[in-house]
């Protein structure tokens, strides 16, 4: 299990070295799971993805350069195809907004890839 604090906490202090793309993951799977709307079985699955994405050890240790996010990548993609149907445009906006809070301005054509798998 993971508190906000954790998720939060981790993201600003790995963001620039884990990337636009993987904040950018980790911040839709959050807001999603923040919905009122989005069921139960949902939030189980974002709960398990982002908890795998916040433990130290994981299948590819973070701190390992270019490669150390990878299976997070991996991990986050398949979350967010599972529940895909509960990221809608206002998760979206609130992702954008946090990532301009952490990163200044970013080129939004970054995530084009992230937002083909929904």
């Amino acid at each position: 299990m993971f508190t906000e604090n954790q998720l939060l906490s981790k993201i600003k202090n790995f963001a620039k070295q884990a990337g636009l793309k993987v904040v950018y993951s980790v911040l839709l799977l959050f807001y999603s799971y923040r919905r009122k709307d989005t069921p139960i079985w949902a939030k189980r699955i974002i709960i398990g993805v982002l908890g795998y994405f916040i433990m130290p050890f994981d299948a590819l240790p973070d701190l390992t350069p270019i490669i150390g996010y990878t299976d997070d990548l991996g991990v986050l993609s398949f979350g967010l195809v599972t529940i895909a149907a509960y990221v809608n445009d206002e998760v979206r906006i609130k992702a954008r907004l946090k990532l301009r809070d952490w990163f200044g301005e970013f080129n939004v054509e970054e995530l084009v890839e992230v937002d083909k798998q929904l």
